[in-house]
């Protein structure tokens, strides 16, 4: 069962665990999803935002169309905080900077994203460092993405030369996981109003 971080009648956060889906993917095996999950227990339980199946964390279902979409457009109107915890390869220099790279999927390796200047749609995300670990030659990181393209944060990092440990799919080595977790998500309830913050501590 999906641990739920909170539940009404509006909506429900959901804890997602690496390597699960968020949605159900097209051939058969790839069914199992934390959307079909949570339908199983509230049929009414409508997508509004993922992650990737490597990443864990925070995401938010909605309960009913009307509810998704009130809750979808805050997400296209960028009035939706959140906050991504990553460990990265290498020694990032700097305490916290932007890394503003166009984006667009490399077709013949998809899902693979490539920075692309001509053809990418723009994307932003801001890092900060939380702590260096010099032996293991790996930085512990926040990561702020201010828009949501499909492996942003993944790519953006790489991009660095800093990939996220354990993303392989972006030239880092092999590792247990992705180390990626959506650790923080804030949003304004769609019927009482009342901003609505949550966090998840980073299993790694």
């Amino acid at each position: 069962m999906i641990h739920l971080h909170y539940i009404d009648d509006a909506l429900l956060v959901a804890e997602k665990p690496a390597g699960l889906l968020s949605v159900p993917g097209r051939s058969e095996e790839n069914q199992d999803c934390v959307v079909t999950r949570l339908q199983a227990v509230y049929p009414d339980a409508l997508t509004v935002h993922r992650l990737d199946q490597v990443t864990s964390g925070l995401l938010l279902h909605a309960r009913g169309k009307e509810m998704q979409a009130a809750l979808s457009m805050q997400f296209e109107r960028r009035q939706v905080g959140k906050c991504y915890e990553a460990i990265v390869q290498g020694l990032i220099e700097g305490e916290a900077g932007e890394v503003d790279l166009p984006l667009i999927v490399d077709w013949p390796n998809r899902p693979k994203q490539v920075v692309d200047r001509e053809r990418g749609k723009p994307a932003l995300t801001r890092w900060r460092v939380m702590a260096r670990d010099v032996e293991a030659q790996r930085t512990r990181v926040a990561l702020e993405p201010i828009t949501g393209r499909s492996h942003q944060l993944r790519l953006h990092m790489a991009s660095l030369g800093h990939p996220i440990v354990g993303d392989v799919l972006y030239d880092a080595p092999q590792a247990q996981r992705v180390h990626l977790h959506a650790r923080s998500l804030q949003f304004t309830h769609p019927v009482t109003g009342e901003v609505l913050a949550f966090e998840s501590a980073a299993p790694f």
